[in-house]
């Protein structure tokens, strides 16, 4: 029943390898036609895309390096320009604070002499009131003495009335 061959691993027979050898050609070339081919087409697509996507990669790389000294070159210019106007900033203040000193100190001049003005305008009328009311106070003074020693004097009388009539002509 059984047919019972020698098979040995370590010596195969004739047949056995060339049935092994001819079988594994057309699974060889088989394989070659339908599987090799796409997948190698596969892995050449494949490693294009990998190519490109470094590529791509390196270029974004590059322009992130230009964007990025593009930027601190903006950044620096952004930074002088704001020092820039800080210090025109800070000019035009100690322009406007030195200007509005100036402005104050003529205007306190200004109302200083105003006010030295018109103190000596109020002295000059109170010492022309204080004259009046003095020259007032002796005339009354005189008036009174010359009247004590006028009193019953008729030729004083006459004098004085005389002297009158002359200042009510003048």
């Amino acid at each position: 029943m059984f047919f019972i061959a020698d098979f040995n691993v370590i010596k195969p027979d004739f047949g056995l390898l060339f049935w092994t050898s001819v079988i594994f050609l057309i699974f060889f070339f088989l394989m070659r036609k339908f599987a090799f081919g796409p997948i190698g087409d596969a892995l050449e697509k494949r490693e294009g895309s990998i190519r490109d996507a470094l590529d791509e990669a390196k270029a974004a790389r590059n322009e992130m390096e230009q964007m990025n000294s593009e930027n601190e070159r903006l950044l620096a210019e952004a930074r002088e320009e704001r020092s820039l106007m800080l210090k025109e900033a800070k000019e035009t203040r100690e322009r406007l604070v030195s200007e509005a000193k100036e402005d104050a100190k003529k205007e306190a001049n200004k109302i200083m002499d105003s006010a030295k003005q018109e103190i000596e305008a109020q002295k000059q009328s109170a010492m022309l009131e204080l004259k009046n009311q003095v020259g007032t106070m002796a005339i009354e003074i005189a008036e009174k003495v010359v009247r004590q020693t006028l009193k019953g004097d008729s030729a004083s009388e006459s004098l004085v009335n005389g002297l009158v009539k002359d200042i009510k002509l003048n």
